[in-house]
């Protein structure tokens, strides 16, 4: 008999053997692979009802949400807004100055979000692919972190406004203009009670304001140096030609300048008021 196909009855039923058997295997496999359907003989002889073979899926179905249509079930959180346009304080200028550090922001800090720090974290935003809100939120905030370095006093209070430390043992009596390099403010002070504080600016290295205690001799409403030719305005004059007088400069610049000795006020109404309380023979203390 030719190679091929063999098989035995017996009682009716057909028996494979040999070749058969492997031909009826590899379509078995085939029906599997395929995901066809086969027909198989039973123990009697007759065709079973076809059996259906699913392969499955190489690729996951694809997650339902719990209300059972195809879009996530909840949306991220945006991210929480920590300072916008009109709020103040001391986190604001801390966002100011190391907006300043990255070169967005160039005035203050003032430590009241304006229309400048408006503009500023929008542009800053924009730069990195945030959503340009103008609102420091915590994606912004985060990021401007890892960009700067944590401020120190100077930088958070470069245009003034910095709290004063408490006055020299000196202060406490009298009628006294309370100079203070450290925090870099001027108390006028009366009977050891504070009346008016301001930020102030001193001499450089090269012509520092003196330190002592010292006494107004000469008020003078709109002095102008003889020796630098510059406008001294409400100066009050406590030591050979050093006063504490207004300076457009300090209000324009802050600390990235300094005088020539003087104690600079960049504040003219706060200076204004001082100057019409101020009398000759009022103490003036300097101190670290």
């Amino acid at each position: 008999m030719a190679s091929g196909y063999t098989g035995e009855t017996t009682g009716g039923r057909v028996r494979t053997t040999g070749m058969g058997r492997s031909i009826a295997a590899s379509l078995a496999v085939l029906a599997a692979l395929t995901g066809c359907t086969v027909q198989t003989p039973d123990g009697d002889g007759k065709r079973r009802s076809p059996v259906h073979i699913e392969i499955p899926s190489s690729t996951p179905s694809p997650l339902r949400s719990p209300t059972g249509d195809d879009k996530p079930s909840t949306a991220p959180a945006p991210a929480r807004v920590l300072w916008s346009p009109g709020d103040t304080g001391r986190d604001v200028r801390e966002l100011q100055a190391r907006l300043r550090q990255v070169a967005w922001l160039f005035e203050g800090p003032t430590g009241t979000y304006g229309e400048a720090t408006e503009r500023a974290v929008s542009g800053f935003q924009g730069k990195r692919g945030l959503p340009r809100t103008g609102r420091t939120d915590t994606l912004t905030w985060q990021r401007l972190l890892g960009m700067t370095r944590e401020p120190g006093r100077w930088d958070l209070y470069l245009m003034g406004g910095q709290p004063a430390d408490p006055p020299d043992a000196r202060c406490t009596s009298g009628r006294v203009l309370c100079i203070d390099k450290t925090s870099r403010t001027l108390r006028w002070m009366i009977d050891g009670r504070t009346v008016s504080t301001m930020s102030v600016r001193f001499g450089s290295q090269y012509t520092p304001t003196r330190e002592g205690v010292f006494s107004v001799y000469w008020k003078s409403r709109d002095h102008v140096s003889t020796l630098y030719d510059s406008p001294m305005p409400y100066a009050m004059f406590f030591s050979g030609g050093q006063a504490v007088h207004y300076s457009a400069d300090f209000a324009a610049r802050g600390y990235g300048g300094a005088s020539h000795g003087c104690v600079n006020v960049r504040d003219e109404q706060a200076i204004a008021e001082l100057y019409a309380q101020v009398r000759n023979g009022d103490k003036v203390v300097v101190s670290w």
